[in-house]
Parts: C-alpha cells; structure tokens; sequence
C-alpha cells in the first residue's frame, strides 16, 4: 500500500461539533519537555488536556538538585535550537523572552587535554574559532575546521525539514523527501561511514578529532559508531546557545506555568500505573492511587521501553519494541556540587579530555565497566564567557560517561570512588582544582538513574544513536497502540531539550491529524524551522 502524502500542521483543528463540555480529552503521562509542549499545544488546539506525573515538579531529566542549599541543574545544561519554543509559542501569543531570561553564550565551551598546556575555545562564531585553533593546532587545522562548518551547515539544512521537523521516517520516505541535492549532500558525506571516520578526514590532529566527536555522547553514542550526520550538531551550537536565569529547571517551570494559563490541569506526585486498553485501544490511565482517568487519546511522555517491558500493563506491552541492553545508550556518573575551584579559568561548559580516547567507549560499550581514562564534563553555572570567578564555593556539575547497567549492577562506592579520583586527578592535571566538603556533593550514579527512569537502565537518551539506519530505529510519536502517541528523549526525533520539544509537538500534531483525518497513517511534517530564519 502506498504511503499517504505528509499532513501539514497548519489548520489542522479539533473536530467541528465539540463544544466546551464535549471536548476531546488526552492525558499526558509526565511532565518533562516532551510533555509540557504535548499538552500546551494540545491546549491550545481546544483539548481537555490533563498532566500527571510522579515527581512534585515538572521537569522530567531536567531536573535540579539542592546542595548546600543551592538549586544545581543535574541534568541538560545546554540550551539550543530556541526557534523550536519560538515557533511553538508565537501563534500562542507569547515568546521565550517573556517566558524567560535568555542569555547568548559566546563561547560554547572551553576544552583542555591531559599533558597539553593552555586551553582551546570554540565559539559561536565560526571565525574566532577558526582563529583559536590555528593558534592551537596551526593554519591548516583551521582551513580544515572551515571546511567542516561548511559541510555542516549544508548538512543541517538538509535534515532538518525530512528528520528533525517529521514524524519519523522511513527509508524510502526519506529518499524522497530528500531528492536528488539532498542525497548528493549524504553522499559527499559519506552515507555509511562513522562519525569519527568522518572526522578523521577533516581534521590531522586527534585532540581536534576529539573535540568533535564528543557530539556522539549528546546523543549517548560512541563517536566510531555513530552515523558521521551527527556533524550537524556543530551547526546546531553555532546557531546559537543560551544560558537561562534560574537554570535549565527554569525552563520547565515557566512552559508547565503557562500551560497551566492555557487551562491544562496539572496533577503533581500523581504516579500513572498502568495504561487502559480496551478494544485494542488505549481509554485512559489508572493511577496508583486507584483512580481511573478516562481519555480517548494519551500521550506517554517516558522512556519507550518502560512500555515494551510491561511496566505499564501487560497490555500496552504492543506500543513499542523493547531496547535490548547491548542497544542502551549512555548513562553517567555525576556530581552536582558546591565547591572551591582554582586554577583554571572555567567558564559556563568546559571539556577535559584525557589522552586515550577510544579506551573509554571499548569500557562503556564492551567491558561494561565505568572508563578508566574517561572524559570529564563541568558546568559552572555560576560562570559566563569571561571566566569570572564568583570567589567561594559555585554551583558546579562533573559528569563522566558511564555504561545504562543501573539495573544489574549496583555502582556502589568500591567503583564510583576510584572514577572520582581519577577524574579529579585528570582535572588537577589540567589546572583546575575542586575542594568541597561531603555534605557539598551529591552523586547520582547510573542505578539511581534508573530508579528515576525505570527500565533504562539509566540509560539517559534512550537507545544508542549506532549505525546508519539509527535515524529509523526510535519509535515514533504515533504508536503501534491505537490512541496512545509517544514524546520524549527516547522518541524521534531523539534526545535533547530542543528535540523532546520537537518530539512532543509531533505527538501533539499527529493527535490532532488523526482527530481531522480518516487516515491515520498520514506522516506530520512541523512547517517552519531554522532553515526559514
């Protein structure tokens, strides 16, 4: 049977003849960026649209942590793609500026390597960049790295409207969608080949091929199994990074406060434990309390495999496949801190990398193991581009990659205490120095991800973006269970604060094309986008 033509969003409405009290009613299934956007969207449209969630505040992995009274983000810390909000919230009459305070981010992190002196920044401007690494790496690193922008302008620009801003696809929708020029982009890339084997022939200096190929983690992959189009988020930083005042959490508050403007009902330290199915058909939610919620349509804003293994019944087992353990993506081991740092000029997002890079992922991926040698991130979030030191203790976040084993493997201090000195160790090498007393730390280690996220593992982007055909493999927003439409990081477009947004926008439109239409199979294509700018 042939595909039906894609659904474009704009005037699709709710179904002529539903008046206020017969409105179509949805639940939406957590409260983290995927379903805030779902049910805020769904809102507006004229849904009766009701969120329940476990937690006491909205956020999902956006979450934050109290230390020594301070609020630590502990979970994303980058914020990009900010059109994704704007484009969202401008037919709601309102914007991310006054939502929020947003500050452009100049220099989007600062990078250091054990046994290399000094530093390297990388720039929301291309050309300063350009300037850093030939001061760093010489002339032809830095013709090289213009180079690379070039084709990952050219890349953004051809996946953004067929991926980022589309129900999933397929193969052959791809294909089509993308015609001949953009096929001819893939193919100068390199369809099949890996990101760090895309890298490699960019860049002669391994710290550069480095660099660069810590994009994978973002989508919680190794950089020799991602496919080579995750380049594209070299494009994506340079469009733009912000900080936001009062954190990332900031951000849930403020979508889940207008949401609420919006007439969404918002139902807090409410667990969802199992999801009705009647007829072959999602009908609402049963609560933990015992509570029934009726609805025709539901939105599962959680990592898909808590689906597939049953933790929401038996029933909804058929939404989605499951993600085997060999296919999880990255979990971690973070500290969220407040302490004394010296030594090395921090600002908001710094890298620091040790010698051998490939020994970390062959630990995570194959030896199962937390990386002997493993690169360490921090957040100073009370920093800006001139490395400024607040003097005393600041808010601090250190994260080391670490394997989504939080179910079998207990992580426990006889592991997680020699990763710490060896990432502190690593740091010192490079400059910096942390002091913060016990009752200054908290750590959160891949089993504590996992209680948080059940049946992950703890793995935080849901399944490894590995191989070329990874852009096919995440379910997409409509599910292989009628009435129920899935959101999050763990969903296409994949994980991400900008695309759960985009992820739940899809669920949202997918609902309401299925409400408009008589064929439900018809892909969503979000019109808009960067590329329109």
């Amino acid at each position: 049977m042939a595909e039906a033509p894609p659904h474009s969003l704009r005037g699709a409405s709710v179904r002529q003849g539903h008046g206020p009290s017969t409105r179509h009613r949805v639940v939406v299934v957590g409260a983290g960026i995927g379903g805030l956007v779902s049910a805020l969207v769904l809102a507006h449209r004229g849904l009766d649209v009701t969120v329940v969630e476990a937690a006491d505040v909205p956020g999902g992995k956006m979450r934050q942590i109290m230390v020594d009274g301070a609020g630590i983000d502990s979970g994303p810390t980058v914020f990009t793609m900010r059109w994704v909000f704007d484009q969202m919230l401008n037919p709601m009459g309102t914007s991310l500026d006054e939502l929020l305070v947003l500050e452009p981010i100049h220099v989007l992190a600062r990078h250091a390597w054990r046994g290399t002196p000094g530093h390297l920044d990388i720039f929301a401007d291309a050309q300063r960049s350009a300037d850093a690494i030939a001061a760093f790496s010489g002339p032809q690193e830095a013709r090289r790295f213009l180079g690379f922008c070039q084709q990952t302008r050219a890349l953004y620009q051809t996946l953004e409207g067929p991926y980022i801003r589309s129900q999933r696809p397929s193969l052959w929708s791809m294909v089509q969608d993308l015609g001949p020029r953009g096929l001819g982009v893939l193919a100068g890339l390199g369809p099949f080949a890996s990101l760090w084997g895309a890298l490699a022939r960019h860049f002669h200096d391994p710290r550069l091929q480095q660099l660069f190929g810590r994009y994978a983690t973002y989508c919680g992959a190794s950089p020799w199994s991602a496919p080579a189009t995750l380049m594209l988020v070299a494009q994506v930083e340079q469009d733009g990074v912000w900080s936001v005042q009062g954190g990332m959490h900031a951000v849930a508050l403020a979508l889940a406060k207008f949401a609420a403007s919006q007439g969404v009902q918002f139902r807090y330290g409410t667990a969802c434990q199992e999801i009705v199915v009647q007829d072959g058909q999602a009908r609402g939610v049963l609560l933990a309390n015992g509570e029934r919620l009726e609805a025709p349509s539901v939105v599962f804003n959680g990592d898909c495999n808590a689906l597939a293994t049953g933790l929401l019944g038996s029933h909804a087992q058929v939404a989605t496949d499951p993600v085997p353990r060999s296919k999880r993506s990255l979990s971690a081991l973070t500290w969220s801190m407040r302490a004394r740092a010296s030594g090395f000029p921090l600002v908001r997002h710094n890298v620091f990398f040790d010698g051998d890079y490939a020994s970390e992922f062959d630990d995570i991926f194959q030896r199962r193991r937390l990386p002997q040698r493993g690169t360490v991130y921090v957040c100073a979030q009370d920093r800006n581009d001139d490395a400024t030191d607040p003097g005393g203790p600041e808010r601090l976040l250190c994260l080391v990659n670490a394997p989504a084993d939080g179910d079998t493997h207990p992580f426990d201090a006889s592991e997680t205490q020699p990763c710490h000195n060896r990432s502190l160790a690593l740091l010192q090498q490079c400059g910096l120095t942390l002091q913060a007393q016990p009752h200054q730390v908290a750590l959160t280690t891949p089993r504590q991800f996992h209680q948080l996220f059940p049946a992950t593992g703890g793995a935080l982007y849901g399944q490894a973006t590995h191989g070329w055909m990874a852009a096919f493999q995440r379910p997409g927003s409509r599910s292989k269970l009628p009435g129920l439409y899935l959101t999050g990081g763990s969903v296409h477009p994949g994980p991400g604060v900008p695309m759960a947004a985009m992820s739940g926008r899809l669920a949202a439109e997918t609902l309401m094309a299925n409400l408009d239409s008589t064929s439900p199979s018809r892909r969503v294509v979000i019109s808009g986008g960067m590329s329109t700018h």
